[in-house]
Parts: structure tokens; sequence; C-alpha cells
């Protein structure tokens, strides 16, 4: 039993028919380094969408925030009185101001 001169010579005769063919081969390598080896690889296109679409998603979410809060700083400046006297108890040089809390867990016995 003599050896083959070519050691790939076997495993070239063991591919099925179209992978025989050098074209298919190539092109069969280069759509595998397209996908899974090139630094602008399908999966790191893929990757790169997910973080787009999170990114937008959260642009979205804090623009919203934003909105949000230019309405309640705009509400508190027209109501900055309203809010000093309520929560500090300011008051003008000519008022009294009476406490009166409603609520009954805060009472003495």
């Amino acid at each position: 039993m003599a050896l083959a001169s070519n050691p790939w010579q076997i495993l070239w005769e063991k591919l099925p028919a179209p992978l025989q063919n050098r074209y298919y081969l190539t092109l069969l390598v280069f759509f595998f380094i397209l996908i899974f080896l090139d630094r602008h690889s399908l999966w790191t296109q893929w990757r790169l969408f997910r973080a787009q679409q999170r990114l937008e998603s959260d642009k979205a979410f804090y623009q919203a925030k934003i909105k949000e809060a230019k309405e309640e700083a705009e509400d508190f400046e027209l109501t900055k009185e309203k809010f000093a006297r309520e929560h500090y108890f300011m008051k003008q040089s000519d008022e009294d101001v009476y406490i009166i809390d409603s609520d009954p867990m805060h009472q003495k016995k």
C-alpha cells in the first residue's frame, strides 16, 4: 500500500463534489471570513446595531425626562412663593402663619 504523495489529496477527495471546485471553496472561505473573522463582520455589525438601538431608546428616555424637568422648573418659577410658604413656612412681614397638622398619626397623646 503506497502513501499518497500529497497528504492533502486524501482530504480533498473526501470533500463533497461542489466543494472540490476551488472557486466554491474560495467563496466559502471568503464568506466565513466576512461573517466571523473580519473587523466589520456581520456579528460585529449586529452587536453595533443593538447598541445603537439601546442608545436611541436611552436618548428618548432622557429627552422625556429633560422635558419633564423643564416643565417642572417652569411650574416652580410660577409658584415659587407658594412652594416657599408651604415647605419652609415663609411669610410676609404683615402676615401671621398658623400651622394645622391634619395627620392623626402626628397628634400627641
